[in-house]
């Protein structure tokens, strides 16, 4: 399932063709994804204009002028695909041209401006939802959830606070959406190793300089994935079609058996299970 990178790098791509465009036509070619579509999701959606496009956690967010948002979860094989933009990718220059649709484009955004927004979804795990934009925050898929952690909100004070007394591995407290929103497996990974803290370790027994390192670890892993456009495992596409590849920077996820990358470290990579998901982990750089 695409994490918080994946999201952000979609939610880029879609900018163009979406932030301050109207919506000529919404199509619907089904009645639902994993969940029924709203009532009138077509109708409402149909000449509204996008005034903003942003991304909560693992959801895409398109603020409409009517007083709504669409809500937009890719969930495990969803993509959205732009066609009708120009080659040279020059903000409101579009051309008409667009592919057939093919059997798994169940959203098409027609929009004003010629420009085309396909979601496709062979697994149909994805979800479109409208909401009041004023009530998102009161949204159950948005309800509770913790600060973004790109965000002035999420520092070594807020997580330290949150970290306190929890006896559960600091893996899942990350995984945990109420504490952070948008970790998902791989740069929860990614992030522990650089923090050389070991996945299993109980949240509430690291340290205020580890909690300080993890913080920033977190930070560095998302920031670095966005700017390569995400990873491309599984189905993941960004909204031009095209593959990610962050996922050859991977430091140990998916890296089993092999030596730790960290200059001068003799570890051999290890990977266990935790709560039905794989972690991967250096046993002597992390502790």
């Amino acid at each position: 399932m695409p994490e918080l990178p994946e999201v952000e790098t979609v939610r880029c791509g879609l900018l163009p063709a979406m932030e301050g465009q109207r919506i000529a036509r919404a199509e619907l070619r089904r009645a639902d994804l994993r969940w029924p579509f709203p009532d009138g999701m077509s109708a409402r959606l149909t000449g509204a204009r996008v005034v903003q496009l942003r991304r909560r956690s693992k959801y895409i967010l398109a603020d409409l002028d009517r007083g709504e948002s669409l809500i937009i979860h890719l969930g495990m094989s969803g993509r959205m695909v732009i066609s009708g933009l120009a080659a040279v990718h020059v903000p409101g220059q579009f051309h008409f041209e667009h592919p057939a649709l093919e059997k798994h484009d169940h959203v098409i955004l027609h929009m004003e401006s010629g420009a085309r927004i396909t979601f496709n979804d062979p697994r149909r795990f994805g979800a479109m939802d409208l909401c009041a934009t004023a009530a998102l925050d009161a949204h159950p898929l948005l309800a509770g959830l913790g600060p973004e952690p790109l965000g002035n909100a999420f520092n070594a004070d807020y997580l330290a606070a949150r970290l306190a007394g929890r006896k559960t591995p600091i893996k899942a407290a990350l995984l945990d959406q109420r504490i952070v929103a948008g970790l998902g497996n791989i740069y929860v990974c990614e992030a522990l190793f650089r923090a050389r803290i070991h996945p299993k370790r109980a949240a509430g027994r690291i340290g205020r300089a580890r909690i300080e390192a993890l913080t920033d670890a977190i930070r560095a892993t998302l920031r670095e994935a966005i700017a390569a456009g995400g990873s491309s495992l599984r189905d993941y596409r960004q909204a031009n079609g095209e593959l990610g590849y962050f996922q050859h920077s991977f430091r140990v996820y998916g890296r089993e058996g092999v030596g730790c990358l960290r200059l001068g470290c003799t570890g051999i990579l290890r990977r266990i299970v935790q709560s039905g998901r794989s972690s991967f982990y250096c046993p002597i750089c992390q502790r």
